[in-house]
Order: C-alpha cells, then structure tokens, then sequence
C-alpha cells in the first residue's frame, strides 16, 4: 500500500480528534522512553507521521525543537492551529515518509534541507506501510537524517494486533523485526507490549521500543 494523502485528508476532515480510532489524551508510553534519553531538552525531534497528536504539546513543553511530519495536509493544519503561536516555532514537513525526503518547503519556510535529527519519532506510522519497497525507503529515510547516538521511538500494532485500521490492511512488528530492519547500527535500549484502547473500547495491542544509533 503506497500511502495516500487524499485517504489521509478525508479520514482527518470527517472526524473530530477524540473520535479518531488512534487518538490518544495520554502520551505516556512514548514519554516513559523519552525519559530515558539523556539531555532530551537539547534534542531536535522528527514526528514521522504527527497526525494531529496530544504528543506536540507534551515535546514543547520540554523545550525541545520539532520537525513535524504527516501526508496529511489537514491533520498539519489542525495542529498549527491548536498551537496559535507555538507554531512558528516548528519546522513542518508534508511528505510520504516512504518517500525520499529531501527539503523542507511550505508557504511560511523558504525551501532548505530537512535537519539531522537527535530523535525519531513513530507511532502507528510504519504499520501502514506495506510493500517492501516503500519500507526500505522508510527506513532509508531514518539512516539519512537521524545523528549517531540519536534515538529511533517505535509504537507499531503488536503481532497479537488487528489485520486492519482506517479501512487499510497493516504490517503487524515484533522487537525482533524492527530490530532485523534497523540492523546493527541500533541497539535496543528498552521495549514493552502496551495494550490501547481505542475512543470506540477496541483493544490494539502495540509494541513499544526504543533503539540507540551506535554507529
């Protein structure tokens, strides 16, 4: 599955955010791994797919600078406004993660290269990625901007998690293929299962892990 913006945009335009099937108030998973990253409040952080998450709020209030990413033009905008000023503080991209990811470009920025980044950030983005090819260039997208001794964040649906999620098929990770795809320049740090609960009370059960770049 190629990704799609236009599935993305319409998903975002007919629901309210606390309807989503991914919405989550609380952002605790990923910041129980974020605190276990030293000096988080000097780090650059890239969103991979930024959706129109609660997570922006908690980042800033650590004093952190954000890159954030999402296909969806909608789901961006949503997160501006909610922001107010905040948002110029923000670097936004607006790309297909499977794609190769070269400047930033939008009305408010002049066009110039997407920064190296101390962490990288993915909930429920990589599950929806399904040919080989775009998962390469996924991770081909990783390897390009994130420093050595950065931090890669994944929350993927589970191997025990649904075939399916906003009417689209998904690739269901264990640690050990994550792991496959990193290879050995990441070491994995930290990993644990987290059942969510969707707004509508459907469990989805994720796989949370953090990996080191070594090398």
């Amino acid at each position: 599955m190629h990704s799609n913006s236009e599935h993305w945009d319409n998903i975002f335009e007919g629901s309210d955010d606390k309807n989503l099937g991914w919405y989550e108030k609380d952002s605790s998973p990923t910041l129980a791994l974020l605190a276990e990253v030293p000096n988080l409040q000097d780090s650059r952080i890239f969103v991979v797919g930024v959706g129109t998450s609660e997570l922006v709020g908690n980042l800033l209030a650590h004093g952190v600078r954000l890159v954030l990413n999402d296909i969806s033009a909608i789901a961006l905008n949503r997160v501006k406004q909610r922001l107010g000023g905040k948002a110029d503080t923000v670097q936004w991209l607006c790309q297909d993660i499977s794609q190769p990811i070269l400047t930033l470009s939008n009305e408010e920025q002049p066009e110039k290269p997407v920064p190296m980044v101390d962490i990288w950030i993915d909930r429920a983005v990589l599950h929806f990625i399904n040919e080989d090819e775009a998962i390469t260039g996924y991770f081909d997208n990783l390897h390009s901007l994130l420093k050595k001794g950065g931090y890669a964040l994944f929350a993927e649906f589970s191997k025990s998690g649904a075939s399916k999620c906003a009417g689209l098929p998904v690739n269901r990770y264990s640690v050990e293929d994550i792991s496959a795809r990193l290879g050995s320049a990441f070491h994995l740090e930290q990993s644990f299962n987290y059942n969510y609960t969707s707004p509508a009370g459907h469990p989805r059960p994720y796989i949370y892990c953090l990996y080191k770049r070594v090398s």
